[in-house]
């Protein structure tokens, strides 16, 4: 008979557990790094092509990285190849055919392009490159003086955009002078931080600086300036960031002052980018696909190498890139981030819808969707204007030109949240004239940016958008009662009375919307006698300078409203005398652009 065996105790167990070998767990597998040079076996370890002929990455439109999720706290399984982006669903784009599913392109043939050294992209182009004169810009008529009696409010949206700057910029400092519609008095203005005093709290969002002076080129007329900050957001109140980088990569962008440099400046916001934020990246040239899908901030390296993957060639078919960017927007849409598409482009659209009204249709209806549209230029010779400032102007968006590495920094390190991070949408300003103190008006800039003097109630009608910190800044020239006017009176117009307080000479209104919302505020304030001041060199630093920008621009543009005496030397003296603190170099550098300025004019008349 056999005895059946004792049932093990619990003793004997534990003691048999402690006796026995312990198998080591397998080593986890090293994480990818979240951030580093985008090397070609970094990048090829997270799965995107080697380098290409050009010394770039060859761009893909099929596989890309999926969505990510928030990283683990504990390391996982080795990484496995990135699967494709999320499918979107086919649209038709502005009465087009429909997207195709992100198909893979055939190798292009490159456009053959000048070599110039890295070392050239600077502030401003090399000299002596031959140019296609085939850039286009807005035509924009300076505004008119008008009589206060017959009309005697001014509407207008406001204007952040600081593209025509930069580009006045490339031509002086290739020593041509500008077209005259390249020069948009308002942007040059723009450019420059006068130290307004900032609002105490949020809401309103703004605070106003109003000055009136004498006028440099017109001995009867005065200049108000009106100076308007807005609010800076501190860093615990920075909302997220949403961001679909729209990247043209078409043959037109293969100089070094296009692509390379538009990669350079994607590569400066990256650095700026945290945990809460989220990119993906789209690009085209004869067809569009996404390259990037919406990945965490953090993963900086996995961005960086999609950057790298780009080149250029081919044709330019922006209108159906355009669509499927914003179909990547409102797929990923997050209602507690700023949602933007970011476009870096020449404008030279030629494949599919290039036609700037249907883009400006376009770009219209979308923006009710909620995302936001920033444009950024590059290069020369075919630069489009005309697309650029129709697609920012309708699409809730701002336009910039980045003509170097400087401007890159200053646009996506130092001024981002003025960029990307808006405080008050849809903000315009009106200004109504007293005919007992002012003869005539005349707007000084702004011409794209006019308004009917009914939509400045009406909400539904868009206008621009401000960002954190950033500040507007607008100048009227006035006729005051007693002096010449440059119009006849009306022969049966009976006398202006006075309307309001006797000291008024204007009312000046700001109408904005906070972000996400569809009612307008008001902000309001008159300007009385005592924001006179008598004598020039005795207004505010911010006033002088903004009255020379303001001459300079005019100058260049040939305005018929400033007095044949009044020149470049005359702009150079105000410049020097308001200068102040110059922390970032950029008031030097615009007295430089005076003097080029001066040169041009010469080099011109002696041919």
């Amino acid at each position: 008979m056999i005895e059946p065996r004792p049932k093990p105790t619990l003793s004997v167990l534990l003691a048999l557990t402690v006796a026995s070998p312990v198998l080591a767990a397998p080593p986890a597998p090293p994480r990818p790094p979240l951030d580093g040079p985008a090397t070609p076996e970094a990048c090829a370890r997270l799965g995107f092509p080697a380098y290409g002929e050009d010394g770039g990455y060859r761009a893909r439109f099929a596989p890309a990285p999926a969505m990510t999720s928030p990283l683990p706290t504990t390391p996982g399984p080795a990484p496995t190849p990135p699967p494709p982006p999320p499918k979107l669903q086919p649209r038709p784009p502005i009465g087009t055919p429909s997207i195709p599913p992100l198909p893979v392109p055939p190798v292009e043939r490159r456009v053959a392009q000048p070599s110039a050294p890295q070392s050239m992209i600077v502030t401003g182009s090399a000299r002596g490159q031959p140019r296609m004169d085939t850039e286009r810009y807005p035509d924009a008529t300076p505004n008119p003086v008008k009589r206060t009696a017959e009309d005697p409010v001014s509407t207008f949206s406001i204007d952040v955009d600081t593209a025509s700057y930069a580009n006045v910029r490339r031509f002086l400092n290739e020593g041509e002078q500008p077209p005259t519609d390249a020069v948009r008095v308002e942007e040059l203005i723009n450019y420059f931080d006068y130290g307004y005093a900032p609002p105490p709290n949020r809401q309103p969002p703004f605070a106003t600086t109003v000055a009136v002076v004498p006028s440099p080129w017109s001995q009867q007329r005065r200049l108000v300036h009106i100076g308007i900050q807005g609010y800076e957001l501190p860093p615990r109140e920075r909302p997220p960031l949403n961001l679909v980088f729209l990247i043209d990569t078409s043959g037109s962008m293969g100089g070094p002052d296009r692509l390379p440099l538009a990669k350079k400046a994607i590569d400066l916001l990256i650095d700026q980018l945290g945990a809460q934020d989220r990119v993906a990246i789209v690009a085209y040239a004869g067809s569009a696909g996404a390259v990037l899908a919406p990945t965490d901030g953090r993963q900086k390296l996995m961005m960086r190498c999609a950057v790298g993957s780009l080149r250029a060639g081919g044709s330019t078919a922006g209108g159906e890139a355009l669509a499927l960017a914003y179909d990547l927007a409102k797929q990923s849409f997050d209602p507690k981030a700023v949602n933007r598409v970011v476009l870096l482009t020449d404008g030279d659209f030629n494949v599919g819808i290039a036609d700037p009204a249907r883009l400006k249709d376009f770009v219209a209806e979308r923006r009710k969707d909620g995302v936001y549209l920033s444009v950024y230029g590059f290069g020369r010779g075919n630069y489009n204007d005309v697309m650029m400032q129709a697609l920012a102007q309708n699409g809730n968006g701002t336009a910039a030109y980045i003509d170097g590495l400087t401007e890159a920094r200053r646009l996506f390190r130092e001024d981002l949240p003025k960029s990307f991070l808006p405080i008050a949408d849809d903000v315009k300003i009106q200004v109504e004239f007293n005919p007992a103190a002012v003869v005539e008006y005349r707007l000084i800039g702004y011409e794209t940016r006019l308004l009917n003097r009914e939509d400045f109630n009406n909400d539904r009608v868009d206008a621009g958008e401000v960002g954190s910190g950033a500040s507007v800044t607008a100048l009227y020239e006035i006729t005051p009662v007693g002096a010449r006017p440059s119009t006849d009176p009306l022969r049966y117009q009976a006398p202006a009375r006075a309307g309001g307080p006797a000291d008024e000479l204007a009312f000046l209104k700001i109408r904005y919307k906070p972000p996400g919302e569809d009612r307008s505020r008001l902000i309001s304030r008159p300007i009385t006698a005592r924001d006179r001041v008598g004598d020039l060199a005795q207004a505010p630093e911010a006033t002088r300078w903004a009255v020379a920008v303001a001459g300079f621009a005019q100058i260049l543009r040939q305005d018929p409203w400033v007095a044949a005496d009044f020149g470049l030397d005359d702009v150079e003296a105000l410049v020097q005398g308001a200068r102040g603190a110059d922390p970032d170099g950029e008031r030097a550098e615009f007295l430089t652009l005076v003097r080029a300025a001066e040169d041009a004019r010469h080099a011109a008349s002696a041919r």
